[in-house]
C-alpha cells in the first residue's frame, strides 16, 4: 500500500466491453490495483456490454447503495457506434464534473498527443455517488488515477479534494 488515502473509499469498478472477461480486463485490474494501493476498498466489480440500458442498469444499483461511494468505468468513451458509456453516465448525473474531462484529455495529450480528442471520458455526481468514466486503455487508467482520481480520492490532499465534499453531496 502506498501513503494512507486518509478516509478509505469504497469503489466499484466497471469495465465495458463486448468482448473482455475477467481474465483478459486489464484495465479493470489496473484500476483495481490502483484503487487497492492507495488504500481504498473495492467493494463490486462487473464488466457490463455496451448498451446503455445494461450500464445504466448497474450504475443505478450502485447509486443506490450506501456501501458504495465512487463508480469508476474503463470503455465505450470513443466516438464509434458501440461507444455508449458517457451518454449512459451523462444522462445520470445530478451534476457534471466538467474538469474532470478536461483535465483528463489534458493529461492524455502529453502522452498520446492529438489522438486523446478521441476520448469522451467524463465524470459527475448521482445520488451523492462520484461516478467516472475513463477510456478503456489501460494506459488512460493509469494516466486518470495517477494523474486525478488517486489525489482526488485522498482525504489529506491539499487544498482540497472531492471526499471531504461527499458528506455534503445530498445537501438540497
Amino acid at each position: 500500500m502506498d501513503a494512507p488515502a486518509g478516509k478509505i473509499v469504497n469503489i466499484a469498478i466497471m469495465t465495458v466491453s463486448d468482448t473482455r472477461t475477467e481474465a483478459d480486463d486489464k484495465s479493470g485490474n489496473t484500476l483495481v490495483e490502483r484503487a487497492q494501493k492507495a488504500g481504498h476498498k473495492v467493494v463490486d466489480r462487473k464488466i457490463v456490454k455496451d448498451e446503455i440500458d445494461l450500464i445504466q442498469k448497474q450504475l443505478k444499483e450502485w447509486i443506490a447503495s450506501p456501501d458504495v461511494d465512487v463508480v469508476i468505468s474503463t470503455g465505450g468513451t470513443g466516438v464509434t457506434g458501440r461507444d455508449v458509456t458517457p451518454e449512459a453516465f451523462e444522462a445520470l448525473y445530478d451534476k457534471s464534473i466538467p474538469g474532470f474531462g478536461e483535465l483528463f484529455r489534458w493529461l492524455s495529450y502529453q502522452n498520446i498527443k492529438t489522438s486523446t480528442i478521441q476520448s469522451r471520458a467524463t465524470g459527475g455526481v448521482a445520488n451523492g455517488t462520484f461516478l467516472f468514466a475513463l477510456p478503456g486503455s489501460t494506459g488512460a487508467c493509469k494516466d486518470a488515477w495517477d494523474g486525478i482520481l488517486v489525489h482526488q480520492l485522498n482525504s489529506n490532499n491539499p487544498p482540497c479534494n472531492l471526499v471531504e465534499l461527499m458528506p455534503r453531496l445530498l445537501e438540497k
